[in-house]
């Protein structure tokens, strides 16, 4: 555990799976958090009651990032409520959903993506950090075939790092830092639940061929660790390990 008493964290797409385990985390390590949610405010006023109940400090906060204001909304709120923002965690991510237009994945995965880190690096301090979340599908999409349903969502969200590792000279300006953090297929997504739907069997055969995925909890512990972690500007973690992806 780290100490991050007296810093502010923004983890976007908060509400509930990996993003709900890393605000918890890290206001277990004394961080306040805004936690953003697009729709589900109850879900998002539970965790911060989690929070809260166990002392630490959070705020709900809805934003669709896909929007102009949605970051600045999150931004504002992390500024009004805790005085400071010193970490940015990019965990929001989507392009499996029906009904939100044909372009919403490379909308979502990588013009808020940008649109949000700029928001946020506005007012960061020196010292501050940024940490991307991925899936190995995505990061090694390039390299290495992935399931049918979840390319255009791996190839939008390897759009959406390349365009944020791009900003990393104007942060590095700024003394903020940015690494990235990949992971397999986690057990328990959203994502996860509608690829075995759209493709049934496929977390299976992931499951097999990783020897083990992560779980929802573990790969929030994972992203958590990487907000104080000592690596470089540009740094990709693999939580878990990523096999067959590096060979």
């Amino acid at each position: 555990m780290s100490d991050l008493s007296g810093k502010t964290a923004i983890v976007t797409g908060s509400s509930r799976g990996i993003g709900a385990e890393v605000a918890k985390n890290l206001a277990a390590d004394g961080a306040a958090v805004v936690v953003n949610y697009r729709q589900k405010a109850p879900r998002a006023n539970k965790i911060v009651a989690g929070i809260t109940e166990a002392g630490g400090q959070a705020v709900a906060v809805g934003a669709d990032l896909t929007e102009e204001a949605g970051a600045q909304a999150l931004v504002d709120a992390a500024l009004e409520n805790f005085g400071s923002l010193d970490v940015l965690v990019l965990n929001a991510s989507g392009g499996m959903e029906s009904g939100l237009g044909e372009d919403y994945a490379l909308r979502l995965n990588r013009d808020a993506q940008v649109n949000m880190l700029r928001t946020a690096a506005a007012v960061m301090p020196a010292g501050s950090r940024v940490v991307f979340v991925t899936s190995h599908q995505a990061h090694f999409i390039d390299k290495v075939q992935t399931l049918d349903a979840y390319e255009p969502v791996a190839r939008s969200k390897r759009a959406g790092e390349l365009a944020l590792r791009e900003e990393i000279p104007a942060l590095e300006a700024k003394g903020i830092s940015l690494v990235v953090i990949s992971g397999d297929m986690i057990e328990g997504t959203v994502t996860a639940t509608l690829l075995d739907r759209a493709q049934p069997g496929a977390i299976e055969e992931r499951r097999k061929a990783a020897g083990k995925l992560l779980s929802v909890e573990e790969f929030g512990v994972h992203v958590a660790a990487m907000v104080s972690a000592d690596v470089p500007t540009g740094h990709t973690e693999y939580a878990g390990g990523a096999g067959h992806f590096l060979d």
